[in-house]
């Protein structure tokens, strides 16, 4: 049996700031690194050793992990960076608030981009595109390991960790349109020896 952990990061600057963060390597907020340490805490009950952990190539996602690493008492096992598990791109709506960008280019057209599969905002990604990068990553890298039985602990961000879950779960193109996961909100999976998931649950 292995575990596999996901955590999106907690409230950044721009989250606060109601702005399209994108790949914009912003830090986290004071409530942020709360919610890190506060995850830290609540998988810390869990009594997880982790044998290793995925980050993206973002500071907010690798901030959080190191603050939950900490808070576990193990900063010493092994991480990787990779851009693939970064946030959804958002091309020219990166660093717009999002009531400044409705008025821009009206509400319609900003919902469609926000909440449509596989339409992506201009010179950005869709979801369609995020999973493109994400799934082959987590496939190629991730899912070995869980194969061999570790304990996995990935923190990453909104869209590319609903690419993941839209994959373990089977989810259909609908429903994952209307997952949000939370900031800080551990997901803990249990898996067998065939990656088959024996029980979900958050923290």
């Amino acid at each position: 049996m292995s575990i596999l952990v996901l955590v999106r990061h907690g409230e950044s600057q721009w989250n606060l700031e109601n702005r399209f963060t994108g790949w914009v390597d912003v830090p986290l907020t004071e409530k942020g690194i709360a919610e890190a340490k506060n995850a830290g805490e609540r998988l810390k009950k869990e009594n997880i050793h982790f044998d290793a952990a995925f980050t993206s190539s973002l500071k907010r996602a690798q901030d959080t992990l190191k603050l939950i690493l900490e808070c576990l008492g193990q900063s010493s096992i092994p991480v990787e960076k990779d851009q693939a598990l970064n946030e959804r791109h958002y091309g020219d709506l990166q660093a717009l608030n999002k009531v400044e960008t409705a008025k821009k280019f009206g509400e319609d057209q900003v919902k469609i981009w926000r909440r449509s599969y596989d339409v992506a905002p201009p010179n950005g990604e869709s979801l369609k595109d995020t999973a493109a990068r994400t799934l082959p990553y987590f496939e190629s890298k991730i899912l070995p390991e869980l194969k061999k039985g570790k304990n996995i602990l990935v923190a990453a961000h909104g869209n590319s960790l609903r690419s993941i879950v839209m994959n373990l779960d089977k989810l259909t193109r609908e429903q994952v349109l209307e997952l949000n996961l939370g900031t800080g909100v551990p997901i803990i999976y249990q898996l067998d020896a065939d990656l088959n998931i024996l029980s979900k649950k958050q923290l």
